[in-house]
């Protein structure tokens, strides 16, 4: 093979090896971008389940001492 076309290839290969590292670790942002932003939506929500019916009968109980 002519060797001006093999150091063509070799540099193209670098490239290619670059740019999938590259997008290996923009997967790899966004896959942990994504799991902490459920984290930040679903935990709170799953608080909200227990702390609403502890509002919920306080404020009934509020209700009923001033009858």
């Amino acid at each position: 093979m002519d060797p001006e076309l093999r150091q063509k290839l070799d540099t193209l290969e670098q490239k290619i090896d670059a740019a999938y590292t590259a997008a290996e670790k923009t997967r790899k942002y966004l896959m942990w971008a994504g799991i902490v932003s459920i984290a930040l939506v679903v935990l709170p929500m799953i608080g909200l389940l227990f702390a609403i019916p502890a509002f919920i009968s306080t404020y009934s109980e509020i209700g009923n001492l001033s009858l």
